[in-house]
């Protein structure tokens, strides 16, 4: 079905460079994750199903490589230091697109049919 007035426009590279940082299975739930609130490394694991600490660490360097996260520390009373990621605004205008790719989801995903 072709819908008229639903047409992307069609410029080079732009959805390429949209999946290009959010096109992997881990990083949409990072996002969202994120989203809530600022979070800790061990943090992020659990709320994301419990993501292999590598590649955890890979895609928030990846994530913060290209200004959609970063890291900063929060004050403790312990001589260990507290790092804890957020989103930039860069970061948080890709929050409207993960909440259209969930009410998607929803509707058409296995778990709705």
């Amino acid at each position: 079905m072709f819908i008229r007035n639903m047409v992307i426009e069609n410029k080079p590279g732009c959805i390429e460079a949209a999946t290009h940082i959010v096109g992997d299975k881990w990083t949409p739930l990072l996002l969202c994750a994120l989203a809530a609130q600022p979070l800790r490394f061990c943090e992020l694991q659990k709320e994301t199903g419990n993501i292999n600490p590598r590649t955890l660490s890979a895609r928030l360097s990846s994530l913060e490589h290209n200004g959609i996260i970063m890291k900063s520390k929060r004050p403790t009373h312990t001589p260990l230091q507290c790092i804890e990621y957020r989103l930039t605004p860069k970061g948080a205008d890709l929050i409207p697109t993960l909440r259209s790719m969930a009410a998607w989801g929803e509707r058409y995903g296995t778990a709705a049919s």
